[in-house]
């Protein structure tokens, strides 16, 4: 972990900051412990990342990096995904002047800078690169021996990508901690691990050591913790999507909160896909994680529901609809808390 608590953070989120291109840097924005002084988004210059974003920060949102340097940044972290994850030469050309400039960098992005050669030159003793997607060492096949393990052990799961597991499993583990239970994160994307939460990035591994590598960080955390909050990743109905199943085998969950955005009718990228109803999902998730007897019998317990789209009215309305399917609890975590999700994992 590179970033510390006093690191003040240029968020470069070019057209990232009401698409979803920008789903790290939008994480960073609501979760970083270390202060985020300037948002770099050309198309939003000037105006506030409130009515942007929903995230009622006063964060300044300027056009470039030569602004974002008038306040004083040492960190410009990488907040936007493009598709096939390389940068435009012009954005690119930003870090190298952010690396000149003295900043050091955090690269969430497949691709590696930490020896890039238009990078590397001009860093100095006290810079450092980044670059969060790495595989860890010693890793092993997965053995589903996290069923032995005594803690609860919650897994998020969705519909679709980019639906809101990661805000759900850290809301999770907040409410855990402010009641003072021993609580832990295992992060398993790039976003979570720039947080500081520790885990491992698991579309950098090895399909073979997938499921062994969340393995690995489950029975690390679990023997001192009674509750162990897993990201989840992907989704089982995306055909994009490698990573559910191996957290599903190497988590070897007690309870699942599947995540779903409220409306969805198909996948995002895929529009031939279909959503199922949600009570044909919740049954594909518990048969696929208990695979007829042979793993841990984990139930979904709770819907956390994704409404940032719909009015207050029309997010109650998608609630209610959903517990009526579902006869689960739901909630939109932003709009109505994380309480009635946490009391059947706390039950």
């Amino acid at each position: 972990m590179y970033l510390k608590p006093n690191n003040r953070i240029a968020l470069l989120m070019h057209e990232g900051t009401q698409s979803t291109m920008g789903k790290t840097g939008l994480a960073l924005l609501r979760f970083s412990p270390s202060p985020i002084v300037a948002v770099i988004d050309y198309q939003a210059a000037g105006r506030s990342l409130a009515e942007l974003t929903g995230i009622d920060k006063s964060i300044p949102v300027v056009a470039s990096l030569t602004e974002a340097l008038t306040f004083t940044p040492d960190v410009l972290a990488i907040g936007i995904a493009p598709s096939g994850g390389k940068l435009p030469n012009p954005w690119f050309q930003e870090i190298e002047q952010a690396v000149r400039a003295g900043l050091s960098i955090v690269n969430g992005l497949h691709t590696p800078m930490a020896n890039h050669p238009a990078l590397q030159p001009w860093l100095r003793d006290y810079q450092w690169v980044w670059d969060v997607r790495q595989e860890p060492t010693d890793l092993t096949v997965g053995s589903g021996q996290a069923s032995q393990l005594a803690c609860k052990r919650i897994l998020t799961v969705g519909t679709d990508m980019s639906v809101g597991k990661m805000s759900t499993t850290l809301e999770l583990h907040r409410a855990c901690r402010q009641r003072g239970l021993r609580s832990k994160v295992i992060a398993t994307g790039q976003t979570n691990l720039m947080l500081g939460d520790d885990g491992v990035a698991l579309d950098a591994v090895r399909v073979d050591y997938a499921a062994g590598a969340v393995e690995q960080q489950v029975m690390r955390y679990g023997p001192d913790h009674d509750f162990i909050f897993v990201e989840g990743q992907g989704s089982l109905l995306n055909p994009a999507s490698t990573a559910t199943l191996p957290l599903l085998r190497g988590t070897q969950p007690t309870h699942l909160v599947l995540v779903h955005r409220a409306g969805q009718t198909h996948i995002q990228n895929f529009p031939a896909v279909k959503i199922p109803d949600l009570p044909s999902v919740v049954t594909l998730y518990e048969q696929v994680a208990t695979a007829a007897g042979a793993f841990f019998p984990a139930k979904v317990v709770a819907i956390a529901l994704n409404t940032g789209h719909l009015t207050a009215a029309e997010a109650d309305a998608a609630i209610q609809a959903v517990e009526s399917a579902t006869k689960l609890p739901c909630a939109d975590i932003f709009r109505t808390g994380i309480n009635k999700l946490l009391t059947p994992i706390l039950a």
